[in-house]
């Protein structure tokens, strides 16, 4: 309230450049416009924020679209070049119909006359169902289905299955390879957009797009650069940036506010660049610890150790940019409602918001790390070998490691969001922003 019955007094001071110190509440006497409230914003200051503002960002993404251009994989030929099957054979859908086969019974003594297994063994391992697309349409057939698989199979469940016609010689010529899922899936999404629009409204559908683009950056120029054979970090870093700008100004708008968080958000990718690095060097991490691993490392010119580097980074993405935007408006909001408050307490203010985001993020990548790998940590667990030699084991060490390193780049991108955004919102008048 006083912001308001001050402001039209200091106007002419200002305008005859020749301020009375004593007369300022805040009791600062430099000449600088950060003295007092937004109204008393010298436009000369805040016009020089902006240009320098837009340099950066123009710099980050003229070099962005640079390293996209260089990097532009085209049609890469590793994409589609492993079969999916063996030679003759072709992938279909089916229906169960039946678990206990009593829905397909001749089909089941002709395949089991063939290929001599008893009915009662043939049972255990296959179920009844009606093929709905591929070879052999409209039949009900017997579909291999063993394991966790099996245990979970009702009837009407939709199957995606492959269709091989050697296997006939040892039991059925379907076989299981997964569950169809785009129902649920769908569903789900289709719950989340209508939430994400519901609670965030026009934020909401400007998030999902800004998450479209970033998801089509990864799909149609990460993916395939690295499998083209270009420089993983190179194209990890590129791709980071393309998918920061996107999400950021796309789901934000461009401001002052969201030009620091895409700040504060590019320090935590540098600081974790150079983090993953130095810890998968030291910790002689090799990426190289599963069959997924060795087939794409014999497939395509990749270094495993690079790959796993941007692995990390990559991973980190998506909380790093959360904790900049949050960090950013919590700064915001405080000068909004204290337009008073110097660089210093705004910087301190925030930064008691900024200890519960570090002190909530840090369990969070902690805890979502440890559910990837639950099954990995059980497996080792079954192991007898000291519990310190199993989590420094390379699987789990990996994971240690990245969350380490993700963590301490979020930690250090706080203070670093913090302390731009409380320099630069007191040169934009609170009802821009």
């Amino acid at each position: 309230m006083s912001t308001n019955s001050t402001s039209p007094s200091n106007e002419p001071l200002r305008a005859e450049g020749l301020p009375e110190p004593q007369a300022e509440p805040t009791g600062h006497h430099s000449g600088h416009s950060h003295s007092s409230g937004p109204l008393d914003l010298d436009a000369g200051e805040a016009r020089r924020v902006k240009i320098v503002l837009g340099v950066i960002v123009g710099a980050l993404v003229l070099a962005t679209v640079i390293g996209l251009f260089v990097l532009w994989p085209g049609k890469s030929s590793l994409i589609g070049s492993r079969s999916f099957t063996a030679e003759g054979g072709s992938v279909g859908k089916a229906t169960i119909t039946s678990t206990d086969l009593s829905s397909c019974q001749s089909a089941v003594s002709a395949l089991t006359e063939v290929n001599g297994v008893k009915q009662e063994d043939f049972a255990k391992g296959h179920v009844c169902a009606r093929v709905t697309e591929g070879e052999g349409k409209g039949l009900v057939m017997p579909v291999q289905l063993v394991g966790e698989p099996r245990r979970l199979a009702h009837t009407g469940d939709r199957l995606v299955v492959l269709y091989s016609p050697q296997a006939i010689l040892s039991g059925s010529p379907y076989s299981f390879i997964d569950y169809q899922r785009q129902l649920p899936v769908g569903a789900l999404a289709i719950v989340y957009l209508v939430l994400v629009v519901a609670v965030a409204g026009r934020k909401g559908v400007l998030s999902v797009l800004g998450l479209l683009v970033a998801t089509g950056v990864l799909a149609f120029f990460m993916i395939p650069a690295l499998l083209s054979g270009s420089h993983p970090l190179a194209v990890t870093l590129v791709g980071s940036m393309a998918m920061m700008l996107a999400a950021v100004y796309v789901a934000h708008g461009v401001s002052i506010r969201t030009t620091t968080a895409l700040l504060g958000t590019v320090a935590g990718i540098v600081l974790t660049v150079l983090l993953a690095l130095w810890g998968t060097g030291a910790a002689h991490l090799t990426g190289d610890v599963d069959e997924t691993a060795r087939l794409l490392a014999s497939r395509a010119s990749i270094d495993l150790q690079t790959l796993l580097t941007c692995g990390m980074v990559i991973a980190g993405l998506g909380v790093l940019n959360d904790v900049t935007i949050t960090q950013a408006s919590s700064v915001w909001e405080l000068h909004a409602a204290n337009p008073l408050l110097s660089r210093t307490r705004l910087f301190t203010g925030g930064m008691r918001i900024g200890r519960d985001h570090i002190a909530s993020t840090v369990y969070t990548l902690a805890f979502a790390y440890a559910g990837t790998a639950l099954p990995l940590i059980l497996a080792a667990a079954l192991m007898d070998r000291a519990v310190l030699d199993t989590m420094l084991s390379g699987e789990i060490a990996e994971e240690i490691v990245r969350t380490l390193i993700s963590s301490i780049g979020l930690v250090l991108a706080i203070p670093a969001t913090t302390a731009i955004a409380a320099a630069l919102c007191r040169v934009t008048p609170v009802l821009d922003e």
